[in-house]
């Protein structure tokens, strides 16, 4: 089953993979990182489908999708 996974400290924030993610399970933190910035997380990251839109529109390269 695929997991989402985002890194924090990579993520500077910029929403995209908010508005891209077919299911809305990527939201912005409610605190910052190590950048200053409110990063992207996915609070049930279990429910991911593995469509990868998240990691194709990632600036940073800060999500990947892991196969469980």
């Amino acid at each position: 089953m695929p997991r989402i996974n985002i890194n924090q400290s990579r993520c500077k924030g910029c929403g995209l993979c908010v508005d891209v993610c077919p299911k809305n399970l990527i939201s912005v933190a409610g605190e910052m990182n190590k950048k200053g910035v409110y990063p992207s997380f996915s609070p049930q990251p279990e429910l991911c489908t593995g469509c990868r839109l998240c990691v194709t529109v990632c600036p940073d390269v800060a999500i990947t999708i892991l196969e469980e």
